[in-house]
């Protein structure tokens, strides 16, 4: 890949390090340490003087304190990638991995990795163990300069952002790379300038216009916004700030911008430091305006998010979490009967179809074996409940997430597209045949 051969020829000439940004432990769904030693593998070959990692802990789709264990497996498997690749900061996710424009949180992982700001222990591991002395969980612990490791971002050195995933990795990318970022003073307490000339490379695309190299652009991919779109069908996504990428980004393809006939609205989240503090987030704003579109008579095709389940479960906090849920079923409440009052003013009409669903779970596992609170996602089989006349009487069977929007498409007339691996779930008509 021609954008990390160029981190790793720079980094050469500079006789200097290359910085790895990374969500790590074995959560995998913003990070893979996979990747992330193979980078480090990738700058022996490479000849690259040094590798400086940037560890940005997880306890959001781990337990909540299970850092200990595979910060030092790899920091194993670091000495056998590289003679000099060595953990220089740690950090929670909750400092460096914000989507909600709380930039005051970035700015505390970001003096840490360019300033060498923030706590200070001797080993990766020892700042986890302080930070566990503070009562904080991984998610949580404050941004840490690991002593003895030369590992501050300098002058022309290029820095990785190991992270696949855009949503979460987005804003400190933008500190690093945009020489137009204002959000904060990215000059130290000391008057110390930021890096100049820094190539700072990205494993995906995160954003249109970031000023960044990319390790994997995206191939070339249809959704369903685009299929309706093409089809002349007019459309609404709607979502609060923590979901909004989910509705529109990612539900479009990794597409930045709407299509033809695309209409979007953010709601924003509460600015709270946890969701347990305010369970029902914003989920009565967005069923606001869920309801209202449903309604209003504008739109063919509406999609929506309801963070809540995902977001309070996050937190592991078994009484927040039970009031998300309950805020959700009133708000459901609400969207069926917006979908059954549109098929009563028209009852010889085709009707409106409601499909709920998810593609995850989270707050259906909260406990442990051992009664401990549980904040990563479950594996458990997630429901595809349909609403409507046009799905009354359709037998739904199991499948896997790929096989949603067939179905979709199967129950609104549209057909399929080429490379689609998923099928229909509907369950084939039985026509009653008549006695005799």
């Amino acid at each position: 890949r021609p954008a990390l051969l160029e981190a790793c020829r720079r980094a050469v000439a500079q006789n200097g390090a290359l910085h790895l940004v990374s969500l790590v432990g074995p959560g995998g769904v913003h990070a893979n340490d996979r990747h992330l030693v193979a980078l480090v593998e990738l700058a022996a070959r490479n000849r690259v003087p040094r590798v400086r990692v940037h560890a940005l802990l997880d306890g959001r789709d781990t337990r909540p304190r299970s850092a200990i264990g595979y910060l030092e497996d790899l920091e194993t498997r670091l000495t056998v990638a590289h003679p000099d690749a060595r953990i220089a900061t740690v950090g929670g996710r909750y400092w460096s991995m914000d989507r909600d424009t709380r930039w005051e949180r970035i700015e505390r992982g970001y003096d840490a990795i360019v300033h060498g700001h923030g706590q200070r222990a001797g080993t990766a591991r020892a700042a986890v163990e302080a930070a566990y002395e503070r009562d904080e969980n991984d998610e949580f612990v404050a941004p840490t300069i690991v002593a003895g490791v030369d590992g501050i971002i300098r002058e022309g050195e290029p820095v990785i952002h190991v992270n696949f995933r855009a949503d979460r990795a987005r804003q400190l990318t933008h500190a690093l790379a945009d020489p137009t970022f204002t959000a904060f003073d990215r000059a130290s307490a000391a008057g110390r300038p930021p890096p100049s000339d820094v190539l700072v490379v990205t494993m995906t695309a995160y954003e249109a216009g970031l000023p960044v190299a990319v390790a994997f652009p995206p191939e070339a991919t249809r959704s369903l916004a685009q299929t309706f779109s093409e089809a002349g069908w007019r459309q609404f996504h709607v979502a609060e700030t923590e979901k909004y990428a989910h509705v529109t980004y990612f539900f479009n393809g990794g597409v930045e911008t709407a299509f033809p006939g695309e209409e979007r609205r953010l709601i924003p989240s509460p600015k709270v430091r946890t969701y347990d503090l305010q369970p029902e987030m914003s989920a009565l704003g967005v069923t606001d305006a869920l309801v209202e579109a449903i309604g209003s008579g504008r739109y063919d095709f509406i999609v929506a998010n309801l963070a809540n389940p995902d977001m309070v479960g996050h937190t592991g906090v078994w009484e927040a979490t039970v009031d998300a849920l309950a805020t959700i079923d009133a708000c459901l409440g609400r969207v069926v009967e917006a979908i059954e009052s549109v098929e009563r003013r028209d009852p010889a009409g085709p009707g409106a179809l409601l499909a709920i669903t998810a593609d995850h779970g989270n707050a259906d596992e909260m406990r442990d074996a051992d009664g401990r609170p549980v904040t990563a996602h479950s594996l458990n089989p997630v429901p595809l409940v349909l609403v409507g006349r046009a799905a009354a009487g359709r037998a739904v069977r199991d499948g896997v997430l790929a096989d949603v929007a067939p179905t979709l498409l199967g129950l609104t007339g549209l057909p399929t597209w080429h490379g689609m691996t998923g099928v229909s779930l509907l369950e084939p008509e039985v026509v009653a045949q008549p006695a005799g």
